[in-house]
């Protein structure tokens, strides 16, 4: 689950970690009266949508004073921002934070994240800060310093010290910025995070160590134990079909392409994607149904994929265990009749309950393609769209 700036930035003081004084708003009026609330010189107006890049696409303006903040909210609201996060698409801007302007000496970045291959937490950082660290990782490599945290022990002021000194904090300062480093990674810990990224943490003419930004990203699975994390959850920044899947219990990722996927288990509905591009065709989403789905959430599950007008063609590819293919069978039918299906369809089931599920769309009166293996059917559903 992905959260504003401003909200995270709420978080981290919560925690100790320095930000600078803002407000949310929502309409122009709110951007300038919060602007006058703050009684800087300058107000920073960022957009607030659930991707980064937003400066280079023209959603962040210093405004020197009232007159400009309403100029560059009015610009900035409503605007739809494409940045390389966004996709081609972009978002449309509903929110702004108006923020006090800051005496930038320095930028920094530093980011905790969850390292499968120690399975541990890790805290990286750069004094390259400002940019995206991908771009950091390819071209100065070198210029990134991580240090392993010991789950038991937590990250130790020794640590964070370290990274300190390694990209290069003021030697007076070394200190705040180990405190900023521990609280957040407390707060990452307390909060089930996923992502904790500052890009850029700054070091302020006054002397201070400033978190400029946030990008918090929370587990989904630990957020019932977080109410005043799921309140923070945006609606209308989500794909409607990833919300409605997610009332089904569906795990459902909306893709760029024409061929809608049902398929359960995780894995197998990767392995389904990756077979799916290898025959030069495109997958519309990741769709896994479980394991323990019944007939109406199959019956749900294909109503989400034919609610995509992008999809021409649907691949159904169950291998049954636990779950029945004749489940599958009879939520397929009744769905595609429901609807009125108009694409082409090629399932493939195997496993529990495989002949009776056949037997079901068989005598279906459907024009369903029968696939013999994942390949056959990544096959026929490609040529069937082509």
């Amino acid at each position: 689950m992905n959260i504003h700036e401003y909200q995270g930035k709420e978080i981290l003081r919560q925690y100790g970690v320095s930000v600078p004084n803002g407000r949310v708003a929502f309409t122009v009026d709110e951007a300038v009266e919060a602007a006058k609330e703050l009684g800087t010189e300058v107000v920073v107006v960022k957009a607030q949508i659930h991707a980064g890049g937003r400066g280079k696409a023209g959603g962040v303006k210093v405004a020197k004073n009232l007159d400009e903040a309403r100029t560059y909210a009015q610009e900035i609201l409503g605007k739809t921002l494409v940045t390389h996060q966004t996709g081609p698409a972009g978002k449309e801007v509903k929110r702004l934070l108006i923020e006090e302007g800051c005496d930038i000496s320095k930028e920094y970045y530093i980011g905790l994240v969850l390292d499968r291959a120690t399975n541990s937490v890790v805290l990286m950082a750069s004094e390259e800060g400002g940019t995206e660290i991908e771009e950091v990782a390819e071209k100065t490599p070198e210029k990134i310093f991580k240090e392993v945290i010991d789950p038991v022990v937590g990250l130790t002021g020794f640590q964070a010290r370290r990274i300190a000194f390694n990209i290069n904090i003021p030697a007076k300062l070394i200190n705040k910025a180990s405190k900023l480093m521990v609280n957040l990674y407390t707060a990452f810990v307390d909060k089930d995070c996923s992502i904790a990224e500052i890009n850029p943490l700054v070091v302020t003419g006054d002397g201070n160590v400033m978190a400029l930004d946030a990008k918090l990203n929370f587990d989904d699975n630990a957020i019932y134990r977080h109410k005043d994390i799921a309140e923070f959850r945006d609606l209308d920044e989500e794909d409607a079909k990833e919300i409605e899947a997610s009332k089904h219990g569906l795990s459902y990722i909306s893709l760029d392409g024409n061929i809608g996927c049902m398929v359960n288990g995780a894995g197998l509905a990767m392995a389904t994607m990756d077979i799916i591009k290898h025959y030069m065709g495109d997958p519309a989403n990741f769709l896994d149904v479980g394991g323990g789905a019944t007939e109406e959430k199959v019956k749900e599950a294909f109503k989400i994929i034919l609610s995509d007008q992008n999809v021409k063609g649907i691949f159904v590819n169950i291998f049954g265990g636990i779950m029945k293919c004749d489940i599958i069978a009879a939520g397929v039918v009744a769905a595609a009749k429901e609807l009125g299906l108009d694409v082409p369809l090629v399932v493939r089931l195997e496993g529990t309950n495989v002949d009776l599920g056949k037997q079901i769309l068989k005598e279906s009166g459907l024009n369903i393609t029968a696939a013999e293996s994942m390949a056959d059917g990544a096959q026929k559903i490609v040529s069937l769209v082509g």
